[in-house]
């Protein structure tokens, strides 16, 4: 399994994008403006989106990458997984011939340019020999963390969340967790900030992550341009045990 981190980041800036993940040239999870990084032909690739929630740094490349992936030699439409309240979100704001042209009802050569399937947190689905699963989070709208598995090897995603109770038993309950892609946004310092957008900060993140019963390797995300040196040494003092390494756009990780 290769992943590659396309956006990593808690914002924007050169050199810095925010929340992509691409598993093997087919599946993204999420959509922001990491998208963007892919040359056309790989963007064609993509068959499969899997949301963690509605918020404009995990959807912002979106829009665009669906209307670049109309040349898609004629395969089927882009499937965009999700919790109902994204998809609402999505199909209310933003496909809405408003902002944005509702592709669900353009049709091309197999249908519709656009299709939605709604999880549910506790959900796993099988799609180009993966198995997902939607895992309930605790974020400032409803949200989903994902692991993916190809039958040998397993990586979580938290996408955006701040401590609880449910991630980690969700990982535990996995025979085995290669690695682990976790947010931590803020300092230790802006720690009442973190709570009250629904973030871990260092010593959050380290607490809960002694509820983790895998030792993966563990890469830190989304953290605020400018913090990401501060961040990652107070978290290293709280879990000096753990596998940690900061993640880079751009970044592949090998399973």
């Amino acid at each position: 399994m290769r992943i590659q981190a396309l956006g990593c980041s808690g914002g924007i800036a050169k050199g810095l994008r925010t929340s992509a993940m691409l598993v093997d040239g087919h599946i993204l999870i999420d959509a922001g403006t990491g998208v963007g990084e892919l040359p056309l032909e790989a963007l064609r690739r993509i068959d499969h989106v899997f949301l963690t929630h509605a918020h404009l740094d995990h959807i912002a490349g979106l829009p665009l990458f669906v209307d670049s992936a109309q040349g898609r030699d004629g395969r089927p439409p882009v499937v965009v997984h999700a919790r109902s309240e994204t998809l609402d979100a999505l199909q209310t704001h933003i496909f809405n011939d408003v902002i944005w042209p509702d592709f669900s009802r353009i049709q091309g050569p197999h249908g519709p340019l656009l299709a939605y399937r709604t999880l549910v947190p506790g959900q796993s689905v099988s799609v180009a020999g993966y198995t997902i699963g939607a895992i309930n989070v605790a974020h400032t709208v409803p949200a989903l963390g994902f692991w993916v598995s190809d039958g040998v090897h397993t990586f979580g995603f938290s996408g955006d969340t701040r401590t609880n109770d449910s991630l980690w038993p969700a990982l535990n309950a996995r025979a085995a967790l290669d690695a682990l892609v976790v947010e931590v946004s803020f300092p230790n310092e802006q720690r009442r900030l973190a709570d009250a957008a629904g973030h871990y900060c260092p010593e959050t993140l380290g607490a809960d992550l002694q509820r983790l019963d895998h030792d993966p390797s563990i890469w830190v995300t989304a953290m605020k341009p400018g913090e990401e040196a501060v961040i990652f040494d107070q978290l290293r003092a709280s879990v000096p045990r753990r596998r940690l390494a900061l993640l880079h756009t751009g970044q592949m990780l090998s399973l």
